[in-house]
């Protein structure tokens, strides 16, 4: 079995569409896909999904548009033959308010949405994926091996206080079911940041800003998450703001957060002194 995120009927032998934000997430997952044999096209985006992952495609196999350019994702889509698609990576959050050029399709789609957010935003285009017959997967497919698993997944005991631990997880978790964010940081019992649009990395730069002791960033899901988009995501990169923040102690869900690359993540937690735990 390729994955346990994959739909019962799923085609192996289909091509998918691997839509690309920025990051090492798409980066590892189009090498998973390779590892697997299976057949992957690549819509990227300017100034958004990394040179690296663009030169691994050859011409014929990749498109790059404005992130506004719903119509000519779809085309491309469909002129790669994919039968399926799936979302990886981020986009800059303020790319939605500067810079963003959305075509016709794009601006028909955004004034039947009541609200803006990852998922009205990305169901919408999930559901445009659809009319052309390419279906979106979970996000997690492939990278099976990459979940959060409980208990420590680096370090053996912290000073983190059970309570503490609780109150972190769920105020995360509060967010998440609001649709704030999908993370904050906390300190015995107080919270120093709440995730919001501006995204996990500056939500810990600012936590950082109060050098409270036995800070814990806490990451979580949405109550009725859609795997499809905006699934949470910690690899190299928020370790080393974690680091920077001098922010010793995380907290994930357990069977949903993704740990990118883990044994770099595993190594830069140990240089740091961070400890991982799967709640």
């Amino acid at each position: 079995m390729l994955s346990k995120f994959l739909p019962p009927d799923f085609d192996p032998s289909a091509t998918i569409a691997l839509i690309a934000g920025k990051g090492a997430y798409p980066k590892v997952l189009a090498k998973k896909l390779a590892s697997f044999g299976v057949k992957t096209k690549l819509a990227a985006f300017e100034d958004e999904t990394d040179a690296d992952l663009l030169d691994s495609f050859a011409d014929g196999d990749k498109a790059v548009m404005n992130i506004g350019q719903l119509g000519k994702l779809l085309k491309t889509v469909k002129n790669f033959g994919a039968k399926y698609a799936i979302m990886a990576g981020q986009i800059t959050p303020k790319k939605l308010f500067k810079g963003l050029k959305p075509d016709l399709k794009a601006l028909s789609v955004l004034l039947t949405l009541k609200e803006r957010n990852a998922e009205t935003i990305f169901g919408a285009i999930a559901a445009q994926l659809s009319k052309i017959g390419c279906e979106l997967l979970d996000a997690r497919s492939f990278l099976d091996e990459y979940i959060a698993p409980k208990g420590f997944f680096c370090g053996k005991k912290w000073s983190v206080k059970p309570e503490h631990l609780e109150h972190a997880m769920r105020i995360a978790r509060e967010l998440a079911r609001l649709d704030v964010g999908q993370s904050c940081v906390a300190s015995k019992g107080s919270i120093l940041a709440a995730e919001a649009f501006e995204g996990t990395d500056k939500m810990i730069e600012r936590a950082g800003t109060f050098e409270a002791a036995d800070s814990l960033f806490a990451k979580t899901v949405k109550p009725d998450q859609d795997y499809r988009f905006d699934v949470p995501v910690i690899g190299e990169r928020t370790l080393r703001k974690l680091a920077a923040a001098n922010i010793k102690n995380v907290a994930v869900e357990s069977g949903s957060v993704i740990i990118l690359e883990p044994e770099k993540v595993r190594a830069l937690a140990e240089q740091n002194g961070i400890k991982i735990f799967g709640v």
